[in-house]
């Protein structure tokens, strides 16, 4: 099958993560919905740029069950801990060298993407879209939608990644080719990728 043009990455779980030996157990326990395979409504709404960060506070502090002065922390943490995949890392920049076309296409609040765009490596991308800033989130069509009409991308030549097969679906329904990333063994996916991007070279 011929290479795709250009390679479209999911953030979390992809390109960035919390680095788990820095995360304490109870931090870990407050933020066990991130791997649920369906976010909660109020965590989506805050990704979509509809709920406010005090809002999704006092709803962690519901399901946590925690007083606020805990959730300030924990979610300073939550933002504060992001830090590049490093398999990733190496990958996206191998891929910019290789001339190709590289966009993100997220879900992630204003907080959230406010500190990842700080990073290197988000400057190799030649566009994206970001849930809290078109008001809408995977896998809802319109968001895939605006990024192919954005950059003109065409869908049967472009490569989306992502970490969860529900917005995969989404991507393959309207034309994308996908694949699926394995956030636990991310060295594992990024070598499938590159050998399939770059012909296993280095």
């Amino acid at each position: 099958m011929k290479r795709p043009k250009q390679i479209i990455f999911d953030l979390g779980g992809v390109l960035f993560a919390r680095n788990p030996q820095r995360c304490t157990e109870e931090f870990r326990r407050f933020f066990d919905f991130v791997r649920a395979p369906q976010m909660p409504e109020f965590w989506e709404e805050y990704d979509r740029g509809t709920w406010s960060l005090e809002q999704t506070k006092e709803a962690l502090c519901r399901i946590n069950g925690c007083p606020p002065e805990v959730c300030d922390r924990y979610v300073e943490q939550a933002i504060a801990l992001q830090e590049p995949v490093r398999p990733t890392e190496l990958l996206v920049e191998e891929l910019k060298r290789a001339g190709y076309g590289l966009y993100v296409l997220s879900n992630m609040s204003r907080e959230f993407i406010d500190y990842l765009r700080h990073f290197d490596v988000y400057r190799l991308f030649d566009g994206e879209v970001v849930s809290c800033e078109v008001l809408t989130v995977k896998p809802e069509p319109r968001i895939y939608e605006i990024l192919l009409e954005r950059y003109g991308l065409n869908p049967q030549e472009s490569l989306f990644v992502d970490d969860r097969p529900a917005n995969l679906d989404t991507a393959r329904s309207l034309g994308l080719r996908t694949f699926l990333f394995h956030y636990e063994n991310p060295s594992a996916s990024c070598a499938e990728l590159r050998n399939m991007l770059l012909g296993g070279c280095r």
